[in-house]
């Protein structure tokens, strides 16, 4: 309260609205508009409406919260911290959800405004287009400070992880199997249509596509996580229609799911209570858990996905991100997943762990499970891909494969066009 005063503001990487109240009354939380001790609403939602204009936001302020995508959600927490026409804004990983497009121009907009941005992000590539000057912290140290001209983007990487590194992206020698997972005509009104495809054993698949073109929503009816309208959807030959995620689970599919938080942890419970979580309910006997057993089976985990950990028992909301997106893969992994579905892998994690849960997702795939990975970072999708499906407004546009796979392919089938044309296979 005293930086907002101050004409501080922060938008912060992990977002917390309140989900069952409205854009306005979120936007004016704790500093409601009153009008004969009553809060006017009608004025609130009239100023909220100025805030989302600026941001060339097509939102009503009584929509409820809940009812938003991620990236709107973290757009109205930008014309939230706007609004105290604060002068200095900090940004915590700010394109975790949203496009770069949009929140350069935003930034754009700010500064000329003459307001102040300290813009945090491990997406090094953002930079240059944004930064004046570099920091560059590491265990709580201030490794480096130059200007944006002076430095590179190696320079910042071997800052930030205390080593070189010649790629993040390793090499991967996996061998293409048969297909394990086939979707036919799969679809959800409003969402996606008529979507089909197949994953082969030992194979990366990468769905790419601009927010909102229903990459999210196709994976997590796989999952079955929403229920899809019509299709099939066929694991290993055998046709399934899961209504709930123990279904997919019990046909070894696992997902991790773009929001760790809300989606992949129970962030009051331990490492070991998240870890073991699904698996629960085969290590017991006689209706108790096997204690001893879990707690080697996370031990296990925290050794082999190097989890930074004072022990098992560590409380999960007080690790880094990195940390807890691989409570949310050991998790996963102690279930034997023959597919793997990997929503947003790396959303808000540094270089080092990047790198780290890229490795694992290699080890995977050349054990033999398939993967399909989504991902907003388009350099993520070109180094890890074996295979691309481009969505488009809820259908698949085109494929790309080996020496294709790049980004003004991609960017080619993921544009909206004027007229539907036929799928387009490349390489």
């Amino acid at each position: 309260a005293k930086a907002l005063a101050s004409g501080i503001a922060m938008i912060h990487q992990e977002l917390n609205p309140i989900p069952e109240m409205t854009i306005a009354e979120n936007l004016y939380l704790w500093r409601e508009i009153n009008r004969f001790g009553f809060v006017d609403m009608g004025k609130q939602e009239q100023l909220t409406r100025n805030w989302l204009d600026r941001l060339q936001l097509r939102l009503s302020p009584s929509t409820r919260m809940m009812e938003l995508s991620i990236s709107e959600t973290q757009m109205v927490e930008i014309a939230k911290a706007i609004s105290y026409n604060s002068r200095i804004l900090i940004m915590d990983e700010p394109t975790s959800a949203i496009t770069e497009n949009q929140l350069f121009k935003i930034i754009k907009m700010l500064k000329a405004s003459g307001i102040s941005i300290i813009y945090i992000s491990h997406k090094l590539d953002e930079l240059p287009n944004i930064a004046d000057r570099v920091q560059v912290l590491r265990d709580g140290r201030v490794i480096s400070v130059t200007p944006m001209s002076q430095t590179t983007r190696q320079d910042m990487v071997r800052n930030m992880v205390g080593r070189e590194m010649s790629t993040i992206y390793p090499t991967c020698e996996n061998q293409i199997g048969e297909t394990v997972l086939e979707v036919r005509n799969l679809s959800r009104p409003g969402e996606f249509e008529n979507i089909s495809f197949s994953l082969r054993a030992g194979e990366k698949l990468g769905i790419a596509g601009l927010m909102g073109a229903g990459r999210t929503e196709l994976i997590t009816t796989i999952f079955g996580e929403r229920q899809a309208a019509g299709g099939d959807i066929y694991v290993k030959g055998r046709r399934i229609n899961p209504k709930q995620p123990l279904e997919a689970i019990k046909m070894k599919v696992a997902l991790v799911p773009e929001d760790r938080k809300l989606m992949g942890l129970n962030l009051l419970m331990s490492v070991d209570e998240n870890t073991t979580m699904c698996i629960d309910r085969y290590e017991n006997k006689f209706g108790f858990l096997m204690t001893k057993k879990n707690n080697k089976l996370t031990d296990s985990m925290i050794e082999k996905l190097s989890i930074k950990v004072n022990s098992r028992n560590h409380v999960v909301e007080n690790l880094s991100g990195g940390n807890q997106q691989k409570v949310v893969l050991a998790k996963w992994l102690l279930t034997g997943p023959d597919i793997l579905l990997f929503d947003e892998p790396t959303r808000g994690i540094d270089v080092g762990a990047k790198a780290d849960i890229f490795r694992l997702i290699n080890d995977l795939v050349m054990e033999g499970k398939a993967a399909i990975i989504i991902s907003s970072e388009m350099s993520e999708i070109i180094g890890m891909a074996d295979r691309v499906l481009v969505m488009c407004e809820g259908r698949i546009a085109g494929e790309v494969s080996g020496d294709d796979i790049t980004q003004e392919n991609i960017m080619a089938l993921a544009s909206p066009k004027k007229e539907n044309t036929a799928v387009q296979v490349l390489g």
